[in-house]
């Protein structure tokens, strides 16, 4: 019997039984299994990248050995790693940053290469899905939705009788997404949120879907046995790939490795975004409307005097933020947030003694876990801002925009990288890939950032050449991929760079507008405005604007419409799918954005032809958590700006530039609107090392030349 595939929009039947196993002698070949899958796909064709991938990945799984493979746009990374994957007894994990990539293997790369291997495994490989407990409906949650205060839904800018208005409206609204909640409840297979559609609120998905932290468990829950959450694990311990994202790898790691079933491999995709991830799943933080949340869940179990003591403690909090400025808290608590935490420690403790242990025979025992868990959360972050250990970092965020109003007292790691030493690499073999692994020429700083032991310390210049040796199948393929990097022996990762099948040096042209002043003041500078001007009315359109500021977007679109006749669509004014399709259909526009837009953004063809990039991408002065890094490097005596500041930048700018090239036929322009890339001697240099060979220029005669013949096919 043929096993049916495992994926997220499976029926609820039981799982396919694990096949027999494929190690020993009856091991198939990665690179056959790799040329079904090819041969499979309409126009595919053999790829050098994409098989020397593979054979280094079967290499690294029968060694044992960690493995770095940098792979550029269009080297069809996704199936090089499914191939050897496939080789591997027991489920293989595959994680990713992007819900866009995890959405490509589940629905397009899974399903085509289960069809193409099953005539040599002469069995289906299956695959699931599997994320964290909140992505999930609740059934628990579900049946008492009806009773709980929906969250956020007074305005407390409104007042008389629009005020009630709004709130009858929300109410009546929130309503009406609940019951539809209930209806999707009995014909869903798998009560994933991503299958609802029409989606919900936020509000309303966060009342009837439960955080792992909150969940009483399968054995303590009246639901257990047909509990979704339950169901997709069940489904990735049987199945040959889980595909997971990097949020829940972290949590994974940081909660035991208890979450993730067990595996021999583990594949990260977009790997650059894993230590940035692995970093917000260790970060907390404390708001007075969490602590208030908190409260109201507690107090049908509390004493009036004990729930009246969590109040006091919000309030203190509301205070001490109201009077703290934002950013860094480089010499600790102050006064007033110390003794906020203090009060915040002794409410949530004595509450918590209070409510005692969830019990069996409690007669609800999933509020008395929410509520429980709510207030440990709580009191664990009070307690570690009061320790003030030299391996946190604290600061106070009160963002500007939509979100202002909010305030907050955040904690994070300084480093990230002895979690991933101590976590990620035990009794598992992984691969890291991405586009962007290679900095410089080296994969020292991403290996390091990754917990990887590294040689010697940064290059004081962060320029410093790679010890690279040059395989022959490096050298057949020298003209448009990187040579072989190859780490000393003694290391426990290999590394390496297939480069990419576009031809980058005749594709494109990176062009860095060297004759500009070095950028100094905020926004846009009114010399790269007339250069961006003079770029775009060239073309005529077709540009992707990567700011460093919704303010230099956003001054950027101002003057291009009121200089032009073209369209410009702007990041935030509309839905960001809704801009993209539009730039996409109308040559004759651009589209302006920030960060999210340097890696989110994938448009081939000539809709796409020009890539603006207003200055070098380093973190801002005010990020806490970079500027913390830079300043635990220099005081032990080293550069924080060439350890922290520059790689960061380096991997954005990289990211922002591979927009261009999408497919073998894109051709366009990289336009970088600061000088630094250029004249600074050591940063510069390391930075246009990091980006994929276009051909280089800083002559603007040269790139209106190329903008007029573009303009013209």
């Amino acid at each position: 019997m043929t096993p049916a595939t495992t994926t997220s929009t499976a029926s609820t039947s039981a799982p396919a039984p694990r096949p027999a196993s494929r190690s020993g002698s009856g091991r198939p070949d990665a690179a056959e299994l790799l040329a079904a899958a090819v041969g499979a796909v309409p126009g595919g064709g053999d790829r050098p990248g994409q098989q020397e991938m593979t054979a280094a990945i079967a290499e690294a799984i029968r060694t044992r050995t960690h493995l770095l493979v940098q792979a550029g746009t269009g080297t069809g990374k996704s199936l090089a790693y499914l191939a050897p994957a496939l080789t591997v007894d027991g489920p293989v994990v595959v994680s990713t940053a992007t819900l866009a990539l995890q959405s490509q293997l589940v629905e397009h790369d899974l399903p085509r290469l289960a069809d193409a291997v099953e005539p040599i495994l002469r069995r289906r490989p299956t695959f699931a899905v599997l994320k964290g407990r909140h992505h999930y409906l609740c059934l628990a949650r579900l049946e008492g939705s009806a009773e709980e205060e929906p969250e956020d839904l007074f305005d407390s800018s409104g007042g008389g009788n629009s005020g009630g208005t709004q709130w009858l409206g929300a109410a009546g609204r929130i309503g009406k997404q609940v019951q539809r909640l209930n209806d999707w409840a009995m014909e869903t297979d798998t009560g994933d949120r991503d299958e609802l559609d029409p989606g919900v609120d936020d509000q309303v998905w966060r009342q009837v879907s439960m955080p792992a932290r909150e969940c009483v468990g399968a054995g303590r829950c009246p639901y257990g046995d047909e509990c979704f959450a339950e169901a997709s694990r069940a489904r990735a311990r049987e199945a040959d790939v889980v595909v997971t994202n990097h949020s829940l790898l972290a949590v994974d790691m940081i909660a035991g490795r208890h979450i993730v079933p067990p595996h021999k491999l583990l594949i990260i995709d977009e790997a650059h975004e894993l230590a940035d991830r692995v970093s917000s799943a260790a970060q907390a933080e404390l708001t007075p409307d969490v602590i208030d949340r908190a409260g109201r869940r507690a107090r049908p179990l509390l004493q009036p005097e004990t729930a009246e003591a969590l109040v006091e403690a919000g309030d203190a909090l509301a205070v001490a933020l109201a009077e703290t400025p934002a950013g860094r808290l480089t010499t600790g608590l102050p006064q007033v947030l110390h003794e906020a935490c203090t009060l915040l420690d002794s409410a949530t403790r004595a509450a918590l003694d209070k409510i005692g242990d969830v019990k069996a025979d409690d007669p609800d025992p999933v509020r008395k876990q929410q509520a429980k868990a709510a207030l440990d959360e709580l009191s664990t972050t009070a307690q570690r801002l009061l320790e003030e250990a030299d391996h946190d970092v604290a600061w106070v965020e009160k963002p500007d925009g939509p979100a202002a109003g909010r305030r907050a007292l955040v904690v994070a790691p300084l480093s990230v990288a002895g979690t991933l030493a101590t976590h990620l690499y035990d009794e598992r073999t992984v691969v890291a890939t991405s586009a962007t692994l290679a900095l410089g020429g080296r994969f020292d700083t991403v290996a390091r950032s990754l917990g990887l032991e590294t040689v010697g310390p940064v290059p004081a210049d962060v320029a410093g050449q790679p010890t690279a040796k040059t395989t022959p199948s490096a050298a057949k393929n020298a003209k448009n991929a990187a040579p072989i990097m190859i780490t000393p022996e003694d290391l426990s990762w290999r590394s390496l760079d297939v480069g990419s099948p576009f031809d980058y040096p005749k594709q494109g042209i990176l062009y860095v507008a060297a004759h500009l002043p070095r950028p100094t003041v905020s926004g846009l500078p009114a010399q790269a405005g007339e250069e961006l001007l003079s770029l775009i009315g060239t073309l005529g359109g077709r540009t992707l604007g990567l700011f460093s500021s919704r303010r230099a977007a956003q001054q950027a679109a101002e003057l291009v419409r009121a200089r032009t006749g073209l369209t410009v669509h702007v990041q935030g004014e509309q839905a960001l799918p809704l801009l993209v399709r539009r730039f996409r259909e109308d040559r004759a526009s651009c589209l302006f954005g920030v960060m999210s837009l340097w890696q989110g953004v994938d448009v081939p063809g000539d809709a796409c032809q020009l890539v603006v990039i207003d200055r070098l991408p380093f973190p801002r002065p005010d990020e806490p958590l970079a500027a913390a890094r830079a300043a635990a490097v220099d005081a032990t005596g080293g550069s924080g700006f060439a350890a922290v500041s520059v790689p960061i930048a380096a991997i954005r700018l990289a990211q922002g530039a591979g927009r261009l090239i999408r497919s073998a036929g894109d051709r366009g322009v990289v336009a970088v609107l600061d000088s630094r890339l250029e004249t600074a001697r050591g940063y510069g240099a390391f930075m246009r090392r990091s980006l994929p060979p276009f051909w280089y220029t800083t002559r603007p005669e040269v790139v209106q030349g190329a903008l007029r013949r573009l303009a013209a096919s």
